[in-house]
């Protein structure tokens, strides 16, 4: 489920990864409840004559076919769909034949919240909602699995821990880009050192006496 450590950066490493919430699958398991249900009966209740074999074929054809048709594609794009947090950037993949993707690097991401109603509370899930400094503008993550802790996650990269780290997906043991390093704040002059008596006088004084 991960990415593959191939496309990672030098130094990236994998904070949070996870496909879709498992709600997606209701429908698809509602769905082949149904149909092997259904299809039993009918089968069971086909009289017994020479058509008898032949309906019973047709009945799981069919219902195999409603399956695939309205079953296999929301479990595949529920299994294909994946959300990547790494310590660089966000990667997200969608598609079955067709994979589309988008990598947003942490760096452009100005601000990051999310929502959850009611069910996703109860089902531990909800919509990531972030602001990206680029052409699209807002990215919508929709039915991301505990929410709350990706936000976590991400605002801990972006604008730093508890800990104090610089943020923005910057490792503790690397400087932040020049745009981002704060400026250290004004120290007092240093108290200027009044001279002691004994180092009034010179060297010279002394050769003189």
């Amino acid at each position: 489920m991960a990415i593959s450590a191939k496309l990672l950066g030098e130094d990236e490493y994998v904070v949070v990864s996870t496909r879709t919430h498992w709600k997606a699958l209701i429908f698809p398991v509602f769905l082949l409840l149904v149909v092997a249900g259904g299809g039993g009966f009918l089968a069971a209740i086909v009289p017994s004559g020479s058509l008898q074999t032949p309906a019973r074929i047709a009945i799981g054809v069919v219902g195999l076919l409603v399956l695939v048709v309205f079953g296999a594609k929301p479990f595949l794009n529920w299994f294909f769909s994946t959300y990547t947090l790494t310590n660089r950037r966000l990667i997200t993949r969608h598609g079955i034949l067709t994979r589309t993707g988008r990598d947003i690097p942490l760096m452009r991401i100005n601000d990051v919240s999310y929502e959850h109603g009611l069910i996703d509370r109860m089902l531990g899930c909800g919509t990531l909602q972030i602001e990206s400094a680029g052409e699209r503008g807002q990215v919508v993550l929709p039915d991301v699995p505990h929410v709350e802790h990706m936000h976590l996650q991400m605002s801990d990269l972006l604008f730093g821990g508890p800990e104090g780290r610089p943020g923005d997906g910057i490792l503790d043991d690397e400087a932040p880009p020049e745009q981002l390093r704060r400026r250290p704040a004004e120290q007092p002059p240093a108290p200027r050192e009044e001279p002691d008596a004994e180092t009034l006088f010179s060297s010279e004084d002394d050769d003189r006496r």
